[in-house]
């Protein structure tokens, strides 16, 4: 049977290729996804395949229930998007100023949609029982994942399993690693507050963009000075706005950033220096100031033994697959929250175009569309293997 699902996948290439195009083309910031969501709902109505909607907001749960006794395992993508003006000039090039699908999450849902509809002619001879797991707003904190684990609509599923197309890896590549894989992703928002004047007059104001400047530059000293070396940690200030003319201090400087760690002794040591830091920049200076962090989502920590069914089975579904054991990475996810509550494990599908390597959240950011069925693939080979473990 296993097989004959495989190469049901493998026909379902060019419906996937087509979804992933239409979602392209129509994309929803997080919170937002309405009419994604709908479209979602209304393949399962096609298909006959009951499902929950507004599950903890936007988010979409269809269950198909095996013939055979089996475990009850959830599979996981999302569907938001960014606000980003799109640069690809491509066919399927976003419709929607300003929004764009810039981290693959359109090809998550189209593989799950695709997996779906293959698998549903052998629904009488499957162990177990599938959750299509279609979350929203992964991309903004406090996100999805949360909210559903708050609905209580996952309390009896086994496992959870979730894949990111990743075009930092070679197409045909499977990345994951045993315990943490991805870190927590924090945002703060720091303003200085001086006092403006004439630019030929410096002496008589608070001069904003300086102590904000020896705010950046002090900040940088955390990671490399306060955090031991053997921790692993990222404070990167995003943004610096100040200033309205050539010719005038400025008053006020507004900064953005985010902090990575791994541990939460991490995570509070960074807030408590960050505090100092600012702090101490802006009494020297006589200015004032305001400081608001705002925590993320958790690390993604997989669990050992799901991980390792991964690693082990994703060729399985497909021998032209490797996999890989990586090093964490500094991103972050909100599939942490499904693991803190659910055995599971969360990997990356390899996704590159190499004449058009573009990052995630880039502007001209795509993928590779037949890693489609690889990521549809080794999730359904994720849910096999979890299902005839001991």
């Amino acid at each position: 049977m296993w097989n004959n699902i495989f190469e049901a996948i493998d026909a379902q290439y060019e419906n996937m290729v087509h979804t992933r195009r239409y979602l392209h083309q129509h994309p929803e910031v997080s919170f937002e996804e309405t009419e994604t969501a709908a479209f979602i709902q209304q393949t399962y109505d096609r298909l006959g395949i009951p499902y929950e909607k507004n599950v903890g907001g936007n988010g979409v749960l269809a269950t198909l229930k095996g013939g055979k006794p089996g475990k009850k395992i959830a599979l996981r993508a999302d569907f938001d998007a960014l606000p980003i003006h799109e640069e690809n000039d491509v066919e399927y090039k976003s419709k929607v100023d300003g929004v764009m699908h810039a981290c693959g999450h359109d090809g998550h849902t189209a593989a799950l949609l695709g997996l779906a509809e293959a698998i549903l002619p052998f629904q009488e001879d499957l162990p177990g029982t599938i959750v299509f797991l279609h979350q929203h707003a992964e991309e903004y904190a406090p996100g999805g994942a949360k909210p559903i684990i708050e609905s209580g609509a996952l309390e009896d599923v086994d496992a959870v399993f979730g894949t990111h197309l990743w075009v930092n890896t070679p197409t045909g590549v499977i990345q994951t690693t045993k315990g943490p894989f991805m870190a927590g992703a924090d945002r703060f928002h720091i303003t200085v507050k001086g006092k403006g004047g004439h630019g030929a007059i410096p002496h008589q104001t608070k001069d904003a963009i300086v102590i904000a400047s020896q705010v950046v530059s002090s900040l940088q000293q955390i990671v490399s000075r306060r955090v031991n070396p053997l921790d692993t940690a990222v404070l990167t200030v995003g943004t610096f706005e100040s200033g309205d003319a050539f010719n005038v201090i400025a008053d006020s400087a507004f900064l953005t950033g985010t902090v990575r760690t791994f541990r939460p002794e991490v995570q509070e040591l960074i807030i408590e220096e960050m505090e100092k830091v600012i702090k101490g920049a802006c009494t020297g200076n006589d200015a004032d100031y305001e400081f608001d962090y705002f925590k993320g989502y958790t690390p993604v920590v997989n669990h050992e033994k799901e991980a390792s069914l991964i690693l082990q089975d994703a060729p399985k579904a497909d021998a032209s697959l490797t996999t890989e054991e990586v090093e964490p990475v500094m991103a972050g996810e909100d599939f942490a929250y499904y693991l803190e509550n659910k055995p599971g494990a969360f990997y990356f599908t390899g996704a590159q175009i190499p004449e058009h390597y573009y990052p995630h959240h880039h502007p001209k950011f795509d993928f590779d569309e037949k890693a489609l069925p690889h990521a549809a693939k080794t999730l359904i080979q994720a849910y096999r293997s979890y299902q005839e473990q001991t």
